[in-house]
């Protein structure tokens, strides 16, 4: 019986995978064509922010979740800050793709792992296993290699690509310690810091955003279905990183969004077949490569015995 529910679980998890690595590929290659129609990065944020906090209440009814009564605490502890993060992550991520190749976007948030190593570092004195810091420098190697070589290379869509790396490794930790604290099913979470995240974002886009894009020229028999399924899709891939998110432990979660990263980038250079010199691939390549050497060094360097203490 244990093997079979422990077989079964492990063809959910790689269904939940195969669904949020094309989910994700889709998401992507649709929200760069939608920047490209419409270029209002913030615009597409709360569209995606929306379709989140929308489409998740009836979904969470068809699944007969209740609802969850969140302590007044955790709201202000947990709640917010990890809306807050899911907002600049959502944009940065928009600015990326928008001012850059879907491909070369995603390959600078490979450096997630560096960023996680970095602040565990700072915040918690955490020291990396030589293995795992020899990964870290394979990651940066590629990233730096791509980012020499990359043909529609901008200083702002790296920028804000690092910044979703560096948002995504906190959102990652935190996610993860908000569904094991609380017991919330993990499409409750979602609905939860999405519809947080629009408390701000509604008067920023009222400010910075409503006026330009209703006196914009936009053929909006194409930039509006576009807009609508970035909505759809960026919810759908946020419910199947969720459910991956909630069923596995937080090394396995960075080794599957590491091969995710592969076959957007890939995705991407097939669909949209923007310009890749062979030492941009080969830069990209690496990066990603780098990443599950990393995860691999730091399981490993969990297996390790650690050192008796001295009597």
């Amino acid at each position: 019986m244990g093997t079979s529910g422990s077989r079964r679980e492990t063809l959910i998890v790689g269904f939940l995978c195969a669904a949020w690595y094309m989910l994700s590929s889709a998401s992507n290659v649709v929200g760069k064509l939608a920047l490209t129609e419409l270029p209002f990065p913030l615009t597409m944020t709360a569209v995606q922010l929306c379709a989140a906090a929308s489409l998740s209440v009836p979904a969470l009814a068809l699944c007969g979740v209740r609802s969850t009564r969140w302590p007044t605490n955790y709201w202000t502890r947990v709640l917010v800050p990890l809306a807050i993060a899911k907002l600049l992550t959502t944009l940065c991520s928009q600015v990326s793709i928008w001012k850059v190749p879907v491909s070369y976007a995603h390959t600078v948030k490979a450096t997630t792992p560096l960023w996680t190593a970095g602040l565990a570092r700072v915040l918690f004195g955490e020291r990396v296993s030589r293995g795992v810091a020899g990964a870290l420098l394979v990651i940066a190697g590629g990233v730096a290699l791509a980012s020499l070589t990359e043909l529609q290379f901008d200083a702002l869509g790296l920028g804000a690509a690092l910044t979703s790396a560096a948002l995504l490794a906190l959102q990652h930790l935190y996610s993860k310690r908000a569904l094991q604290d609380s017991g919330v099913h993990h499409l409750r979470l979602l609905a939860t810091l999405s519809g947080l995240a629009l408390v701000p974002m509604a008067p920023l886009w009222l400010v910075r955003d409503a006026g330009a894009v209703l006196r914009a020229q936009v053929a909006w028999n194409r930039a509006g279905p576009l807009l609508l399924a970035d909505g759809v899709l960026a919810w759908l891939q946020a419910v199947a990183a969720f459910s991956v998110l909630s069923r596995v432990s937080p090394l396995t979660y960075s080794v599957a969004s590491a091969a995710k990263r592969a076959v957007v980038v890939g995705a991407s250079l097939v669909v949209l077949r923007n310009p890749a010199p062979p030492l941009n691939v080969v830069g990209m390549s690496v990066a990603v490569l780098g990443v599950l050497a990393y995860d691999r060094a730091r399981a490993a360097a969990r297996r390790a015995p650690r050192p008796a203490l001295p009597v």
